[in-house]
């Protein structure tokens, strides 16, 4: 249900919106990397929507990419404190064998020697 409502709130209206951008913004544009003014750069030439629409998705990896570094501590922490609770369910496992086998030992019968 959430899923739906997300989508119908969210993605529908964002998908609207960027295919009006592409609408608008489809003349044609050039797109010159020369960082020193040379000449001698590299030239790309295509529909302005076309280099709005990467310069999204670039800045939506890059910021994904800054949250998941930042998060690296969390995972960490995650996994230590897993691997710690693990032991700790091994070790509980051992002593409760441990304790079965001495009730055990002890409610046996003891046999008259002779």
């Amino acid at each position: 249900m959430t899923r739906k409502l997300v989508f119908g709130l969210v993605v529908i209206p964002l998908g609207a919106l960027l295919i009006a951008l592409a609408v608008v913004n489809r003349h044609p544009a050039e797109l010159i990397l020369d960082p020193f003014g040379g000449g001698q750069g590299y030239m790309v030439e295509g529909p302005f929507f076309l280099f709005l629409l990467c310069a999204f998705a670039l800045g939506l990896l890059i910021g994904g990419f800054a949250s998941w570094l930042n998060q690296g501590k969390w995972r960490r922490t995650a996994r230590d404190e897993a691997r710690e609770a693990r032991d700790w369910r091994r070790q509980a496992d051992r002593l409760e064998r441990e304790l079965e086998t001495a009730n055990a030992a002890r409610q046996r019968p003891q046999l008259p020697a002779g």
